[in-house]
């Protein structure tokens, strides 16, 4: 068999010839010039020349404890060679077994039931398919329909995209629509002016109301909302949205589904953003990426007992929730986790996020004050930069905008810093360990590319 090489000009092409990459722009399909990483240790990357790039995305929303943990490689290997896999369907394992109970005594009230699964799309698939199994089994079976919002994230499978409320106009995708409805953006920022955040957030509850009776209670199975809308631009809805649309839910006895993909597992501070930061209590919340600070793939859906004691047990038999998959529950994978978990808890990872969150935000408000920056906003250590230019045709603004975007991400990585561009937007999640040192280290060059692009401009 021939051997392949791995030089960086070798890979970059094995890479665009053979590689189809998520969100592939098909214009620059087979040329893309993609940085190669390498390497990596701590929050930095390391591209193929070796050059040291600070993680500002943390991989994608997901390094919690950073990169090249001797202790987590340790315990991933100690796996593999006691257990590397067992089928979930007629056996069991102590990893998974052991992981369920962790998160069930982590998560907020009732939510004790863990399904696990690949990563945060295919959390979010089961949480729509428990919701459709539950409603069959109570015998409501037009209730169904799924409310979420313009500019949400859940997913690419066939479920979580159809329920993803950006970009749907640019989607060369099919998508399931006779079962979604969308509410509109939330973003504060959008409000007319004069308006108060309250009166904002009292307006986007009547506008679900008026769905929900629009649509009618008895079709409506579920509402999916992130805390924060990680990628649709940090969004922070108004104060008090989330417990007064969870209390719509009830009003109309709608599941609320807590998308937590982003925000459980430190990146808010705490294990979990609903009840810590928000103050509600899902009837089901989806996570992924920081359950393992992204070391193996991993997902969960944990379900309320008020869900599960309805359609379980005597008068049930011969009833399956007819779900899952090879992995549910990987061994390895559930293993990496409980690492995971026992690092962020040994070294106080949440406190330490909690504590360093003041000089993140600091730094990122500073950034305002910068040409062509036209908003900043963030929670926790998640943040984003939103650019604005001279006003023109919307077309015209748009293409502006972009490119603007584009030469921010380029001038970024130049001076050593890798960002998460969306459009005219730059997020961050660095990972939990980010040091206040490393923070102004970071928007110092964030700060530096903006200047060097906004002369261009």
């Amino acid at each position: 068999m021939k051997s392949l090489s791995n030089s960086a000009a070798t890979i970059r092409d094995y890479d665009n010839t053979h590689f189809m990459h998520p969100w592939e722009g098909m214009a620059e399909f087979g040329s893309a010039d993609r940085t190669i990483s390498a390497s990596a240790e701590g929050i930095y990357v390391y591209d193929q020349n070796g050059r040291k790039l600070i993680d500002g995305p943390g991989g994608m929303w997901c390094s919690q404890i950073g990169y090249a943990r001797q202790d987590m490689a340790d315990a991933i290997a100690d796996q593999v060679m006691k257990l590397s896999y067992n089928s979930p369907w007629n056996t069991a394992s102590a990893p998974p077994a052991l992981l369920a109970k962790k998160l069930a005594d982590l998560a907020p009230g009732d939510l004790n039931t863990v399904f696990f699964t690949t990563g945060g799309s295919t959390a979010v698939d089961t949480a729509i398919r428990f919701m459709h199994f539950y409603n069959n089994r109570l015998g409501r079976r037009d209730k169904k329909i799924v409310l979420s919002r313009v500019r949400a994230y859940h997913g690419s499978t066939y479920l979580s995209a159809s329920v993803t409320g950006r970009d749907q106009g640019s989607n060369n995708l099919d998508i399931e629509k006779d079962r979604v409805r969308l509410l509109s953006d939330v973003n504060p920022n959008l409000r007319p002016k004069g308006t108060s955040l309250d009166d904002w957030c009292d307006a986007k509850l009547a506008e679900m109301e008026a769905l929900i009776l629009e649509t009618g209670p008895d079709k409506i199975g579920a509402f999916i909302a992130e805390p924060i809308l990680a990628s649709g631009g940090v969004i922070i809805p108004p104060p008090g949205y989330h417990k007064r649309t969870l209390e719509l839910c009830h009003k109309y006895d709608i599941l609320y589904i807590s998308d937590e993909v982003v925000t459980a597992f430190g990146r808010l501070g705490h294990w979990f953003a609903s009840k810590d930061v928000f103050d509600i209590q899902p009837d089901m919340i989806t996570c992924a990426k920081g359950i393992t600070s992204g070391y193996l793939p991993l997902g969960a859906c944990l379900i309320s007992d008020r869900l599960l004691e309805p359609i379980s047990g005597e008068g049930h038999e011969n009833t399956f929730f007819n779900n899952g998959y090879t992995y549910s529950g990987h061994p390895v994978s559930c293993a990496a986790a409980l690492k995971n978990i026992e690092i962020i808890e040994n070294e106080k990872i949440l406190e330490h996020v909690r504590a360093i969150s003041p000089r993140f935000m600091e730094k990122l408000n500073a950034l305002r004050d910068l040409p062509n920056v036209g908003d900043t906003r963030g929670m926790g250590l998640v943040g984003c930069v939103e650019a604005a230019v001279d006003p023109s045709d919307d077309q015209t603004r748009a293409e502006r905008l972009q490119a603007f975007g584009n030469k921010v991400d380029q001038k970024c990585e130049e001076l050593g810093l890798i960002v998460r561009p969306l459009g005219h937007m730059c997020v961050f999640s660095p990972p939990l360990v980010i040091t206040e040192g490393q923070i102004d280290d970071m928007f110092a060059i964030l700060s530096e590319a903006i200047r060097l692009v906004a002369t261009e401009f």
